[in-house]
């Protein structure tokens, strides 16, 4: 009996052993899987590659901006920051620098978005986003703000976004019943409305008096705009 008892708690302690064991080689598996960000800040892409490289890690050049304190072309800020735990494989965004600002931001304004992007990139700079806003009185696609302001210093990348003043959009209503109305006095109502008369078709045996509406398109109750082409159906 003792001798039985010997075999078994001689296997639970070979057991615990071999649950040990394989705990503590998952965890040097795991950490042998990550690794610490180095330091990308200050040096050129090319290096940076390589290092991020040697780390097992991946570079990606997401954006350029000015930078007084990095020479131009040397990386100037990174994500995640050195020194972070990551796994292998992970993706480094850096920026690289483009020195001190050199360029002269001008004055895109009145001008039309086209207009204003030829002449950014006539001058080694992008446009960057594109708000649109309604303005009473703005000439349409008239570029009305932009940021940075004409001539600013201190930018912080070589991109200029603007504002620009959108097409009015014409005025909405929702289009009436006329069924049962006269062809001569709908078409007088479509005019005062800002409609015009489409196609007229006449319908043999259709219910109501000779030339009134039976059936319209676009339907009573949709949303229509002036200089809509309304078509009928009139009783023959």
């Amino acid at each position: 009996m003792r001798s039985i008892l010997r075999m078994a708690l001689l296997g639970l302690i070979l057991v615990l052993v071999a649950a040990v064991s394989g705990l503590t080689a998952m965890r040097f598996a795991i950490h042998g899987r990550e690794v610490s960000v180095p330091k990308l800040i200050g040096l050129t892409p090319a290096e940076a590659r390589r290092v991020a490289a040697d780390n097992g890690l991946l570079l990606n050049i997401e954006s350029h901006f000015y930078s007084a304190d990095v020479p131009e072309g040397r990386i100037v800020t990174q994500v995640p920051p050195a020194g972070v735990t990551v796994r292998r494989g992970w993706q480094v965004r850096v920026a690289e620098s483009l020195g001190p600002q050199r360029r002269v931001v001008p004055s895109v304004l009145g001008e039309s978005q086209r207009a204003a992007e030829i002449n950014l990139r006539r001058r080694g700079l992008d446009l960057g986003t594109i708000a649109q806003a309604q303005i009473p009185g703005a000439e349409p696609d008239q570029v009305l703000a932009q940021s940075p302001t004409p001539n600013a210093a201190g930018a912080a990348a070589p991109t200029v976004s603007i504002l620009v003043a959108a097409t009015p959009e014409p005025p909405q209503f929702l289009m009436p019943d006329l069924s049962g109305q006269r062809l001569a006095d709908v078409s007088k109502k479509l005019l005062a409305a800002g409609m015009h008369l489409g196609k007229v078709t006449e319908v043999e045996g259709a219910s109501g008096p000779t030339g009134t509406v039976v059936r319209q398109a676009p339907a009573p109750g949709q949303k229509v705009v002036a200089g809509t082409a309304v078509n009928l159906d009139v009783a023959k």
